[in-house]
């Protein structure tokens, strides 16, 4: 009986972890919302706080090809994320946030460092080092630099399981 638990686990570990490796972290979730900026470009600084389960501000308004520096603030108790993308690439990138509530990187308010750096196989890992994106715990504060490169739908949302679907995103507007 343990022994078949263990080839479960074993395989269900190793289909995760092949899903995490065709993902993007480490690949640009933001390839069709724009690019990472240049902070010599920055046309001008957000700030954007993150309270639990909504954004302060719900949205915000773009030019197309302007660089914006976003000070993002977590003010919530729980772990945050700030994520510019589309609505598809956010319904993907739960699946992947998923497995790091599943694998114990994401625990309520904290975040596993150490998890974070496990090697899910083929260089990839759970870092969420994306350049659209910043995972926050309670008290943090980083920043994101992005050039949005032509008007599309786009939106900035919390992909932390279930915080998207309370929520917790917002519209980012075209001029």
């Amino acid at each position: 009986m343990n022994v078949s638990k263990l080839l479960v686990a074993g395989v269900a570990f190793s289909m995760s972890a092949g899903a995490f490796a065709a993902g993007a972290h480490g690949g640009g979730h933001g390839a069709s919302s724009g690019e990472p900026g240049k902070a010599s470009e920055v046309a001008r600084t957000i700030t954007v706080e993150m309270y639990d389960n909504y954004y302060e501000p719900e949205e915000i308004t773009v030019k197309p090809g302007e660089t914006v520096r976003f000070v993002v603030e977590n003010k919530g108790s729980l772990v945050h994320e700030f994520n510019i993308g589309t609505p598809a690439m956010h319904e993907s990138h739960q699946k992947e946030m998923m497995m790091m509530v599943e694998h114990g990187v994401i625990q309520g308010g904290k975040l596993n460092h150490d998890m974070m750096n496990m090697d899910m196989g083929n260089g990839h890992s759970m870092k969420h080092d994306d350049p659209n994106s910043v995972l926050l715990e309670p008290g943090q504060s980083k920043e994101v630099v992005w050039k949005f490169s032509d008007k599309g739908n786009i939106e900035f949302a919390c992909n932390v399981p279930g915080h998207y679907q309370a929520g917790m995103y917002g519209e980012v507007n075209f001029e």
